[in-house]
């Protein structure tokens, strides 16, 4: 049986060095697939998608609401070719309606222990129009090593330099935070890997850069010291959302090898500016995401944000316009109040004013956007922050013996050879 796993592409964000991370959702979801599906997978953010005949299953992951549109039309073409869709992913619990519209059959919830039965019933004619997991997650210890095997790994290099590879040490988060759909997607319950399966995962990655995708590592204290103790002998160089703010985790988590954090900023509050100094007392990295028209955002409120940024010598700023993402708290609100101007999927990508702002225009958000954009990044630009991000971890790897150039006679192939177009 042949699959073609597909993750469609999305606009950009506006001003952002344009990269491309290995993505995580298919490698997790395609070592769930049995062995006997051969997979032929297409990242159409570095390559085009070819539409192929002999294809018995097409699987699309989708996680951005921004990848919906694209991915619409990569299931409407198939379909009219008589070869099976099915989607999944988090965009594809987001909008499970829209995405039933345009396939054979939407996946809901999280895969482990569960798609053999999708393969059984494609086999035998009998292939369901949901999949409905949404609300029971597997038990976490059946969550196992990614099937990074599927990638093409000399697309995953920017100017030369190996992206890093994702991982997850636990899924679920305990916050609701306002922005944020993760409560809704993946439970209110903090649900962390088996310690031995996590350090067994990251020891099968070649890359010695990672990027730990946890919603938060900052839910459970002791979970965190167990986690950073037996990976400080791995020797990995890793990059996260926050960790906890306390000095023995960070001591621990510096210890671990953790590169930078994305701090997420909404304020100039003391807490965020405290937050700031502590990861910098550790010698770990900071990329703020900024978060610009909460409702106290004026024009001067966001001028003096990006002046407080630049003050405490931030490493990197990713401004980003508050979007209500279908099923967030913020989403309801905006709801309620009315202030909803477009649900075009399209410019869902962050860098669009798709609400009324509660005091400026849309285009006066759009316009201060712009703005904290060119101040943060005038006269050293995003490519040269970058860079001196990377030469951080250059010095961390070379100071404990792990540093190594990308070599591209390296290249890791397809899992599968891609069939000849009928």
């Amino acid at each position: 049986m042949k699959m073609h796993l597909i993750y469609p592409k999305w606009p950009k964000l506006e001003r952002q060095t344009e990269f491309h991370l290995p993505p995580h959702g298919p490698v997790v979801f395609a070592a769930e697939v049995p062995e006997e599906v051969d997979i032929l997978f297409t990242d159409e953010n570095l390559e085009p998608v070819e539409f192929y005949s002999s294809m018995d299953l097409v699987a699309l992951s989708v996680m951005l609401t921004s990848q919906l549109p694209r991915a619409f039309e990569i299931a409407d073409a198939y379909r009219e070719m008589g070869i099976p869709v099915i989607m999944g992913g988090i965009a594809t619990m987001l909008h499970a309606s829209e995405a039933s519209d345009h396939s054979d059959s939407i996946f809901l919830g999280e895969v482990e222990g569960r798609f053999s039965q999708v393969i059984e019933d494609l086999k035998n004619g009998t292939l369901c129009k949901t999949y409905d997991f949404f609300g029971s997650p597997p038990d976490i210890s059946l969550v196992g090593t990614a099937r990074r095997s599927i990638l093409q790994r000399d697309l995953y290099n920017y100017r030369g330099v190996q992206m890093v590879d994702l991982v997850h040490a636990s899924r679920g988060c305990r916050f609701n935070c306002m922005p944020c759909c993760v409560g809704y997607l993946g439970g209110k319950s903090f649900r962390p890997r088996p310690l031995s399966k996590v350090i067994e995962e990251i020891e099968s990655i070649p890359n010695n850069r990672l990027f730990l995708v946890d919603n938060s590592l900052s839910q459970d204290r002791d979970w965190l010291k167990e986690l950073f103790t037996a990976m400080i002998p791995l020797k990995r160089k890793w990059v996260s959302h926050p960790v906890l703010y306390d000095p023995e985790i960070l001591d621990l988590a510096a210890k671990a090898g953790c590169w930078y954090v994305y701090q997420a900023v909404i304020d100039d509050s003391k807490t965020i500016r405290e937050r700031i100094r502590m990861l910098k007392d550790h010698d770990i990295g900071i990329e703020g995401t900024i978060l610009l028209g909460l409702d106290d955002h004026d024009e001067n409120y966001i001028k003096r944000l990006v002046d407080v940024l630049l003050e405490e010598e931030l490493d990197m700023a990713e401004f980003t316009i508050l979007t209500p993402f279908p099923h967030t708290p913020i989403r309801r609100k905006l709801e309620k109040e009315n202030r909803i101007l477009s649900s075009n999927w399209l410019d869902y990508t962050c860098d669009k004013v798709v609400f009324q702002p509660k005091q400026m225009s849309p285009d006066k958000l759009l316009e201060l956007f712009h703005y904290a954009w060119d101040t943060f990044y005038e006269g050293a630009g995003h490519q040269l922050r970058m860079g001196n991000l990377f030469k951080k971890v250059i010095r961390k790897e070379m100071d404990d013996g792990t540093y190594r150039r990308y070599d591209p006679r390296r290249k890791r192939a397809f899992e599968t050879k891609a069939p000849k177009t009928d």
